[in-house]
């Protein structure tokens, strides 16, 4: 018989020692380092702030590497990227007031992305919160409900000792399916106050598991595997639970052609003979899905995106595999399966029959020579040419971060990832200025694997400081601009080639003709590059 004393984890000499005698001078701030490093970060993001200023110095005392940005929104951006690059929890470490709240469209980004940041906010002291007006600097009247429509999670912590906690709960938030971001928020004097709590060596935050419940699975596989025309969707959610070998496997067996949402890109191999690539926006993909007898949905709500604009309507039985309660059976009704991709995905393949059909790979194969039989106009026709340069120059394992520009628009249809999760944009939430950050944030994630930016110039006038922040970590990013004047905007511009050099950057301009080759020569180069490519070229 087990008694509930016999399952007490009994300290170890060393933690009663650390116990007994814990070392003089800790703060609140030390107590958040050490809980995150007892957790297994090893990067935090982030901008210092005056409310927070005990936060940074505990930061700058451990081995905890600081990557600081010119902005929070960027430094936002950059700890996305790096939660999606690697699927761990990332420390995204901000002030209080104006500071937190530049922070929030990241936020927002990684919320549509489910990208796990923890936000560790500081506040005004104690004495200042619950609604009442003392004139702290940075004071709001409730900071957090800035944030609770945001993230995926809101936690706080009022004294000390409820610090390790705290941030376990939001770290265990941010992980567990569907992952996301969250905020924690800290006033400035328990940050700042010394502390005689022991250190903190054991702390455990291990995310819960959203397994298919089986009598689901079971109805799937059946509708699968005696299924005319099943053909597959794959979004974003495979993605994330590193899925996408078994959703390879499933297509296999069963023969079900399969397109990525273009948060799913990479998640099947783009000529695969079942591959219908990512033409979502394509009426003969539309078409293609609505004939499907039975359509099974992975990792995807089938938002504005997914589903042509809202034109896309199944005729046959829809199964939807989603993690996102709140995205389960929101657009069609299906057979909703709340679950993570992975797990889903491994429970079908336990289970479905092997489906045979000589059929579904000539039925592919029409539909892409119907796509690209589609008369393009001239823009069009430029842009999949500078895409198939891009796609030359980039390195096949190099991840790639897109802005919201034309270019972009056309790539996430036309793109070849190569290889899952190398491709990423703000396509979840559409805020500009994303691409040059989050590449920072993929190139500290990915230390010697060169990685590339592309933004048109209004996009990268939201993120031309972090130059400063390329040069100053050596950072391995190359950025492209797509200076098309604003695409008929004409907003005023500097002379971006100018000012790269400014701060120490190699930058060229180029030409559609010769961007393949200067792009892989700035691939090349380690550090930071820039590559100006003006449209109409001059």
């Amino acid at each position: 018989m087990t008694h509930d004393h016999d399952l007490v984890l009994r300290p170890t000499e060393a933690q009663r020692a650390a116990a007994l005698a814990p070392p003089p001078g800790r703060t609140g701030g030390d107590l958040v380092v050490e809980t995150l490093c007892s957790l297994g970060a090893n990067t935090v993001f982030g901008l210092p702030g005056q409310r927070a200023l005990a936060l940074f110095d505990a930061v700058g005392r451990s081995d905890l590497r600081f990557v600081g940005l010119r902005t929070e929104n960027n430094a936002g951006f950059a700890a996305d990227a790096y939660g999606r690059m690697t699927g761990e929890a990332v420390p995204l470490l901000l002030s209080a007031g104006p500071a937190a709240l530049m922070a929030l469209p990241a936020l927002a980004e990684a919320a549509a992305a489910s990208a796990p940041v923890v936000a560790i906010s500081a506040q005004v002291p104690v004495a200042g919160l619950g609604g009442g007006r003392r004139g702290h600097l940075s004071e709001l009247r409730d900071q957090s409900a800035s944030f609770r429509e945001v993230v995926k999670s809101v936690h706080s912590a009022r004294t000390p000792s409820q610090i390790p906690s705290v941030i376990a709960e939001a770290w265990e938030s941010a992980l567990t399916a569907p992952p996301g971001p969250v905020y924690v928020e800290i006033p400035e004097d328990v940050l700042r106050d010394e502390t005689v709590i022991p250190q903190v060596t054991g702390v455990d935050a291990t995310p819960h598991e959203l397994a298919p419940r089986p009598e689901l699975t079971a109805v799937a596989a059946h509708w699968l595997e005696n299924a005319a025309r099943p053909v597959i969707i794959a979004g974003g959610g495979v993605i994330r639970s590193d899925a996408a070998g078994k959703l390879r496997l499933l297509a296999e067996r069963v023969n079900a052609p399969v397109v990525t949402t273009y948060g799913g890109k990479g998640a099947f191999p783009w000529t695969h003979p079942l591959s219908l690539q990512s033409w979502l926006e394509d009426r003969h993909t539309t078409d293609f899905l609505e004939d499907a007898d039975v359509l099974l949905v992975v990792g995807s709500g089938l938002g504005e995106l997914s589903s042509n604009h809202h034109t896309f309507f199944p005729t046959g039985r829809v199964v939807q595999i989603e993690a996102d309660l709140g995205k389960l059976e929101s657009n069609h009704a299906a057979l909703g399966i709340h679950a993570d991709a992975r797990l889903a995905l491994q429970a079908l393949l336990e289970t479905v029959s092997e489906r045979e059909d000589p059929t579904a790979p000539e039925r592919v194969r029409l539909l892409l020579a119907d796509i690209a039989a589609r008369p393009a106009d001239q823009d069009a026709a430029q842009e999949r040419e500078l895409l198939t340069s891009i796609r030359a120059a980039l390195p096949p394992r190099s991840p790639s971060f897109w802005d919201m520009t034309a270019l972009s628009y056309r790539a996430w249809s036309a793109f070849d990832p190569k290889h899952p999760n190398t491709m990423h944009s703000a396509q979840g939430a559409g805020g500009p200025g994303y691409a040059f950050p989050a590449a920072l944030g993929a190139a500290v994630a990915e230390p010697g694997t060169p990685v590339l930016a592309v933004s048109g110039d209004g996009g990268a006038m939201y993120a031309i400081a972090e130059l400063a922040t390329a040069v100053q970590h050596a950072l391995d990013v190359t950025w492209l601009i797509v200076d098309d004047g604003g695409t008929g905007t004409e907003p005023t511009r500097p002379d971006f080639v100018a000012l790269a050099a400014s701060f120490g950057v190699p930058a060229t301009t180029t030409t559609p003709q010769s961007l393949r080759t200067d792009l892989t020569q700035a691939l090349k180069t380690p550090g930071p590059s820039l590559v100006l490519l003006p449209t109409p070229p001059t």
